[in-house]
This record gives C-alpha cells, structure tokens and sequence, in this order.
C-alpha cells in the first residue's frame, strides 16, 4: 500500500509541477512528499525528477514510470470500486473549477446539497471565467461552458442555456427597441471581454451572422454585466443561467428572441485519460441529474415573459 500510495504521490508531483502544490493539496508537510519522491527513487535507482530552482521535470525514467504508475492507479481503483459496489458512499477530497457566475448561482446550492448528503466527501471549489491549466492545477475536473468543447477531452455534458440580448425597461423607453439584430449598431452594448468572439450570433433568414457590437462597457464577468443592464446602461448579451431571474422580475425584457441561434454547452471536463475516482463520478452524475438536460433556469416562465414584452405597442 506504501508503494501505491508513493506512486499517486509521483503522479500528481508529476502534473502539478509541483512538490508545494501537491503538499497544499493533500495537507501535509512539502517534507513529507518530498521524502516519499526520494524513496520511490531510491527504491528504482534511478532519478525521476530534474529538480531545478525555477521548475521540476520528468526524465526520461520519469516518463515511461509516469504512463505505468497511472495505469497501476486506475486499475486498482477500478477493481476496489467493481468489489465495493457502485452504491458504496464516495469519501475524499474533490476539486473542482467553476466558472464564477454560473457556479455562485447554480453549483453552489447543488453542491451544498452534496456535501449534506455525503459527509464523508470535501469538496474545493475554485472560481475563475478563464481556462485552468487541470492538471497544473490539481484540479480533479472542471466545468466548462462553451459552443463547442474540444472532442478530444474526457467529458460528460451537464445542461445547456442559451444565450439571450436583455436589456431594462428604462433603457428600451429612452433608446428604443432593436427590431432585428443589424439595428443593434445604433445602441450601447455591454460586452464580456472573455467572449470567443467580439460579435453577437443571431440567424437571420437561413444564416447564422455575427453582429459587431460595440459599448462604452466592457467586462470579465456575467453578473456585472447583467448589473450594467437592470440599470438601463445597454444591452447584454448573456446565457439564461444569468439572465432569467431578472427576466421573470420584470428587471430586464429579452429582445429578438424570434432571432435567438446561440446554445451553450455545459461540461464537466476531466484532466488527460486518467481514470475518474469513484467520488468523482458521484458529483458529476449528481450535478448532470439535478440540471437535467433542459435545465430548470429554461423550464420557466421566461420565454412567455419575453414574448409578451415584444409585443407591438
């Protein structure tokens, strides 16, 4: 057992670049994993590691040890979990990295929820709207939400939201309201600088077009934006998860909904090819389940809201 837990130890130093990083994360001394390092080491006669004073890197030792210790790893914890049964309780750490706006207002309640119902389980929730690095970050998985995600990642879809231009009833009385997306052009528009694209996707006819907004107000964040609207500084073009709690209030009015194209993806998204602990797929089958693939952000009055709100006067 001292051996395996010697290898886990060499796997995360290994993706994390690391000995600081993995000693934070499993809460104990930088000495202690840096004795079992040397250890292992000593056990195989040979260096695994190029210690240097800015980096670690593998040698070449290190890289072919690093493929085998992963799969000895997956296949004990695959054959631990198919003798356990899959309805045992998870137990152990979980990290995670959320995007900010979406995991303060829907994976906060729903892991609160988990943790509640499986004590045995922490969880480490990190908030950043800009892509980590997950297995520099130690991160056991990441929820993302885009487009399109990279067919070439270990994933599991969660929900979808799409994406809507809201503005307030103030703005809408003092600058009038977009009838098709060109007209877009003529009004202020609040951007979220982390966007793909400088432009706002609408089909118009049988194309989908991106129309080159532009604002006095720019930002890295959904919820500041939306802030931005509900006071009447422009319009915002957002994801539901967002926008449909002030929607529903009567704060903002969905514009151009007959125009609507942009569906979002929500993702978990899992570090390499490394097996997916037992714990690990407990949260992620949990949140898939409480989301539902229409999620309950969409399953709501928004729409009749939005229809109502564009009647001609």
């Amino acid at each position: 057992m001292d051996r395996l837990q010697a290898m886990d130890v060499f796997v995360r130093v290994a993706e994390a670049g690391s000995f600081t990083a993995v000693a934070d994360h499993l809460n104990v001394a930088r000495s202690a994993i840096t004795r079992q390092i040397a250890g292992l080491e000593a056990h195989l006669g040979t260096k695994l590691l190029a210690r240097s004073t800015r980096r670690l890197s593998l040698t070449s030792s290190g890289i072919a040890y690093l493929e085998k210790c992963r799969e000895i790893l997956a296949l004990v914890e695959s054959a631990e979990g198919d003798l356990a049964g899959e309805n045992r309780a998870p137990r152990g750490a979980i990290r995670v990295s959320v995007p900010m706006s979406f995991g303060i207002r829907h994976l906060v309640p729903l892991i609160s929820d988990f943790v509640t119902t499986y004590p045995d389980v922490t969880v480490d929730l990190e908030f950043s709207d800009r892509r980590v690095n997950l297995i520099e970050g130690g991160m056991d998985f990441a929820v993302r939400i885009s487009q399109q995600i990279d067919p070439n990642l270990a994933m599991r879809r969660l929900t979808t939201s799409d994406m809507v231009a809201v503005a307030a009833p103030s703005y809408l009385e003092r600058h009038g309201r977009p009838q098709h997306p060109d007209e877009l052009l003529e009004h202020h528009c609040l951007t979220y600088t982390l966007a793909p694209s400088s432009g706002w996707r609408f089909r118009v006819g049988d194309e989908i077009r991106t129309i080159p907004v532009r604002g006095r107000m720019h930002m890295n964040n959904g919820d500041a934006l939306l802030e931005a609207a509900i006071r009447g500084l422009g319009i915002a073009y957002q994801p539901t998860f967002i926008t449909s709690r002030a929607v529903q209030a009567g704060l903002l009015e969905e514009l151009l909904p007959e125009y609507s194209s942009t569906q979002l993806q929500v993702y978990a998204v899992f570090p390499g090819t490394r097996y997916v602990p037992h714990r690990v797929r407990v949260l992620v089958d949990y949140l898939a389940e409480r989301l539902g693939p229409v999620p309950y952000w969409d399953r709501t009055a928004i729409k009749t809201s939005a229809a109502t709100a564009t009647r001609p006067e």
